[in-house]
């Protein structure tokens, strides 16, 4: 191995753990955060939505520029900076615009994480792009968990504000060291350019479309539930900084391990399909029970129990996003499917903090029911005509050889 590429991976692996610890590390203490400065719930569910709606508008020509220009670098730092200044945002007191103002910048960080996987894989060689794939998909976890499993503790230690300060440390100190990533000189040379003829057909690949639409329902009901309300829900019950860190690991870990099992185990057994429909309903009937959930212990157990639910599909919606588009276009169709499905991450939150003015904060939850009901249906629908075809094909290729 490269000694330079091995290095460059290990600064890669440092900046993306810092890139999603600074924008995770004050999720779990947002929405009570905010219902402490005095939002009401509908106005929470704007803040939380905002971060979802900036990517459906940026995330796809960002990934368009990005291949354009075969550039990666620019937008990882671009990344970091937008990570530091959105959680300084937060800590201006008064007005409501400016903590809107801090998630939308938030928005804009994520936005650039399709730059962090296209360089990565460049660190690779041709046939180890789901290696590297993988690699930073636990890269991911990593971080988001580190991120989330501190922000109680700092809330509870230090300040309410805590998280925010800590956050934008880590993004300034990770942009200093994306300063110094190095982009591969032959990946820079043999970037063809994103034509209009290959957009086109990306936008028109089937699966693609499919699990977009899938996993816009999956991130609603993650950001309706651990990722907006659920936090909010469990601060209602008198959690502590201390128990809202243990209800995030309850989510974290089952999810972290299912994503790691999911292909291995779980896909060769029960199929693509099988997979992720199981997901949906163990996660449809976990939100759903949110609502009954009357103790902190029950609200743990909803929590462990749906962590391992996305675990199964999400991972796997990912992977077939990518799976029938071309080498060439599979940047820009990972910018569609990560705009498509930043849908999800707005109108999740900003329909269920409407729907939590009006019915209580459980109304949410059941909103959150209704779209994995949904989206099993979609999935139901969906391996049923990819199994008739194939049954059809069984019954003609039986009828030719009988006898």
């Amino acid at each position: 191995m490269n000694p330079t590429s091995a290095s460059q991976r290990l600064l890669f692996t440092a900046i993306t753990i810092l890139y999603w610890t600074s924008m995770f590390v004050y999720v779990p203490t947002l929405s009570p955060y905010l219902s402490d400065r005095g939002f009401s719930l509908s106005l929470i569910g704007i803040v939380l939505g905002s971060y979802g709606f900036v990517q459906m508008l940026v995330r796809f020509p960002l990934g368009i520029l990005s291949d354009r220009f075969g550039k990666r670098k620019p937008f990882i730092v671009l990344g970091m900076l937008a990570g530091g200044v959105s959680c300084m945002l937060f800590l201006i007191p008064g007005l409501w615009i400016w903590p809107l103002a801090g998630r939308m910048m938030a928005g804009i960080c994520a936005s650039t994480w399709v730059a962090f996987t296209v360089l990565y894989a460049s660190y690779f060689g041709a046939g180890q792009t789901g290696r590297a794939m993988g690699n930073i998909s636990v890269m991911t976890v990593i971080g988001q968990m580190i991120g989330m499993l501190l922000s109680g503790w700092l809330t509870d230690g230090f300040h309410v504000n805590a998280p925010f300060v800590f956050g934008a440390v880590i993004a300034f100190i990770g942009l200093l060291l994306a300063l110094m990533l190095k982009e591969p000189i032959a990946a820079q040379r043999d970037q063809p350019g994103m034509s209009f003829t290959m957009i086109k057909n990306v936008v028109r690949t089937k699966t693609l479309l499919q699990v977009s639409l899938l996993s816009i329902l999956a991130h609603g009901i993650l950001f309706i539930t651990m990722f907006g309300f659920t936090p909010l829900k469990a601060a209602e019950m008198g959690s502590s900084g201390l128990q809202l860190t243990l209800l995030v690991f309850a989510f974290m870990l089952p999810y972290a391990i299912s994503s790691l099992v999911t292909a291995r185990w779980f896909t060769p057994r029960f199929g693509y399909w099988g997979t992720i429909g199981a997901g949906f309903l163990l996660s449809a009937i976990c939100t759903g029970a949110m609502a009954l959930s009357s103790s902190f212990e029950m609200l743990i157990a909803t929590q462990a129990i749906n962590g391992f639910a996305q675990g199964l599909h999400i991972p796997l919606l990912l992977g077939l996003a990518i799976r029938d588009v071309e080498l060439a276009g599979r940047a820009t169709a990972m910018g569609l499917y990560q705009a498509l499905y930043a849908i999800g991450m707005f109108s999740g939150p900003f329909l269920a903090g409407w729907l939590n003015d009006g019915w209580g904060l459980n109304g949410g939850f059941v909103f959150g029911l209704l779209l994995g009901v949904i989206a099993f249906g979609f999935v139901i629908v969906w391996a049923m005509k990819e199994r008739k075809p194939a049954v059809k094909l069984v019954k003609t290729y039986a009828e030719e050889h009988r006898g």
